[in-house]
């Protein structure tokens, strides 16, 4: 099965990793799942919010570069690109601009997966969010 047609973890697949241990691409813990933000218009996970240290800043990571089973979620990302990816406010929706500010910081560019989705929303737009409930 190809990325393109791979199936996508569902909310209630993801709600489950809410507490789990974030592995970096060497097999080190970096962060614990802390939540998740969906899509605004299909209700679709979008990103996990990764909390790093116990006290540490929230991070969005692209729920299409994770893997979960046995209480982890893999990411293939290092240490310090996790640390130093862009912060968020756990209780504020993304816009647009912050959503493809995230990606661009990870190199995903806005022509395939989530960049793709919200690149033709309009400017300002809130794209995603906690889910409700």
């Amino acid at each position: 099965m190809s990325d393109a047609t791979a199936r996508q973890p569902g909310l209630e697949d993801v709600k489950v990793w809410v507490g789990y241990r974030i592995d970096e691409v060497s097999g080190h813990s970096v962060a614990k799942v802390e939540g998740l933000f969906v899509d605004q218009e299909s209700g679709e996970p979008a990103w996990i919010l990764a909390k790093l240290g116990r006290f540490g800043k929230v991070v969005p990571i692209s729920i299409r570069e994770c893997a979960a089973a046995a209480g982890r979620v893999w990411v293939p990302h290092d240490r310090e690109v996790i640390r130093n990816a862009p912060a968020i406010d756990p209780e504020m929706p993304l816009n647009r601009e912050q959503e493809l500010q995230v990606l661009n910081y990870y190199g995903i560019p806005d022509t395939v997966g989530r960049g793709a989705e919200i690149a033709e929303r309009p400017v300002g737009t809130v794209t995603s969010a906690a889910p409700a409930g």
